[in-house]
């Protein structure tokens, strides 16, 4: 499936097994929700299994705890970003550079998807995120059509102490 159709069918097939309007999500470390170590190529299935499924089929219903712990997943991808995988990319030469920075390019996938999903549920529920959406799926499609065009490549996972909200 195009990365573009994986939003439509979140909202069309996201399992409605889930009780609507309560929180899903509960507080978890980085390390156990990055993506970022294993082979490129995948990010924005890994992102979707790990992120959507959760969720109501409706975006109506999702909770504002759960925005909430969809924004902390962003935030907390942010800091290792910056924390961890920057310096680490810096410091790095070679294949274990580039290793790093197909780990790093699958850590904002994920970070971007979880805001996708949140803008998606504030845009069925009334508000008005539309040029928030336009602009942070740019940025998401530009890091699957890089970890794409990197598929089978190893990529490298960096520990990060932080959690999410």
């Amino acid at each position: 499936m195009k990365p573009a159709g994986l939003f439509l069918t979140f909202l069309a097939a996201a399992n409605a097994k889930f009780l609507y309007g309560r929180q899903v999500f509960s507080v978890t470390s980085y390390n156990d929700l990055s993506i970022s170590g294993g082979v490129a190529g995948n990010a924005a299935e890994e992102a979707f299994s790990l992120l959507r499924g959760p969720l109501p089929a409706n975006p109506e219903d999702v909770s504002s705890d759960d925005l909430d712990f969809l924004d902390s997943v962003n935030s907390i991808c942010n800091d290792a970003e910056k924390e961890a995988f920057n310096p680490a990319i810096e410091a790095a030469s070679g294949e274990e550079a580039d290793a790093l920075q197909r780990g790093k390019i699958k850590n904002k996938v994920l970070k971007l998807t979880a805001t996708m999903l949140k803008l998606t549920a504030q845009a069925a529920q009334g508000q008005d995120v539309a040029d928030k959406l336009e602009e942070e799926n740019k940025k998401l499609q530009n890091n699957i059509q890089q970890d794409e065009e990197a598929a089978g490549l190893p990529s490298t996972f960096l520990s990060f102490d932080a959690q999410t909200d």
